[in-house]
């Protein structure tokens, strides 16, 4: 059975995209973690910034960081799946992320189908592949949102 987006909020909150939504995305990693930027209103998305991470750790202030620097409404992590749907090997670990995540900002997680993000993302940039693969993240959000 396929995995669909859902909400890991503790609160269980989480708004619905007006025209003004703004998201932060995250395309997990164990030693790397890319941060992207997105909008309802342009429907758009930007790599921000790629954070190193020890086991798949971050350092949870410099999140916290960018959280208050875009302040956004809603923050996306990318699900891996097979290709048929169902969960990979790395699917627990970020929906534990996505956990922490949610309790470091006190705001709501959606998780995302991240299919070929991490693939496509080399091709577009090798050399900081993870922020462009949250821009995807992101931009597949936007694309379901509206």
């Amino acid at each position: 059975m396929p995995v669909t987006p859902e909400r890991v909020a503790a609160d269980g909150n989480c708004p619905h995209p007006t025209l003004t939504t703004r998201v932060l995305a995250f395309d997990f990693g164990t030693r790397h973690i890319g941060i992207a930027v997105g909008q309802t209103i342009t429907g758009s998305a930007s790599g921000i910034a790629t954070l190193r991470a020890r086991d798949g750790h971050p350092d949870w202030k410099d999140v916290r960081a960018l959280v208050v620097e875009w302040q956004p409404d809603l923050l996306i992590v990318g699900l891996p799946l097979n290709m048929d749907g169902t969960e990979s090997d790395m699917s627990e670990r970020v929906r534990a992320f996505a956990a922490r995540l949610g309790e470091h900002t006190a705001l709501a997680v959606e998780l995302v189908d991240e299919r070929l993000t991490s693939f496509e993302a080399k091709g577009l940039d090798p050399d900081d592949n993870h922020a462009v693969a949250a821009k995807l993240i992101a931009e597949t959000w936007l694309a379901g949102s509206g």
